[in-house]
């Protein structure tokens, strides 16, 4: 009995801790043999022309200016970052008097996942990675076009790749669906 109240006085003090108690999850690094990662160009699923270009270097540019990985060729890496565009959506969402589109509201959303080519098996999947931009029309001030809140979001995206890939699991999320821990991963696809 003693020791049932001791322990959750203990307990109790330990949840009271405040803001010193923080969960620090273990650390997720790829395996010690990836040693070079290559991005694939993604692949643009969406009527949107040109944008698998665009933010396949923006990828390639952020491993570059990481550092940890080196960025080669496909047949030199031991992992490869696999991608596509699934949904590039524009939408208005203010208007003027004269119902002239104000400010706009892009969202793309992109598979990404990291085949370990030794293995042939992936070793991490963002099925619905997003990036969202709001911004005003190039006529009102500070506004921007749609290709500068482009270039927004593939540098947004960019970064969330590099971050998942270099800093593990949890580092990113996406709408993705959270699965048993130690489950094995699902073997590549060919794409």
């Amino acid at each position: 009995m003693k020791k049932s109240i001791l322990a959750s006085a203990l307990l109790l003090s330990a949840c009271a801790g405040g803001p010193d108690v923080v969960y620090r999850p273990a650390e997720q690094k790829l395996p010690q043999h990836i040693k070079r990662i290559s991005v694939r160009p993604f692949v643009n699923k969406t009527q949107q022309f040109g944008l698998e270009e665009k933010l396949t270097l923006k990828v390639i540019d952020e491993f570059l200016k990481n550092g940890e990985y080196g960025v080669v060729q496909e047949s030199g890496a031991e992992g490869a970052v696999v991608g596509e565009i699934t949904h590039y959506i524009l939408t208005p969402i203010q208007y003027d008097v004269n119902l002239v589109p104000t400010v706009y509201k892009l969202n793309v959303l992109v598979n990404v996942r990291l085949l370990d080519r030794a293995a042939n098996r992936y070793l991490w999947e963002e099925p619905a990675m997003q990036a969202t931009k709001m911004y005003s029309a190039p006529t009102m001030p500070g506004g921007m076009t749609e290709e500068s809140a482009r270039e927004f979001l593939w540098e947004l995206l960019a970064k969330d790749i590099v971050k998942r890939t270099v800093e593990g699991f949890g580092s990113v999320g996406s709408a993705s669906q959270k699965k048993i821990p130690g489950a094995a991963p699902e073997p590549a696809r060919a794409p």
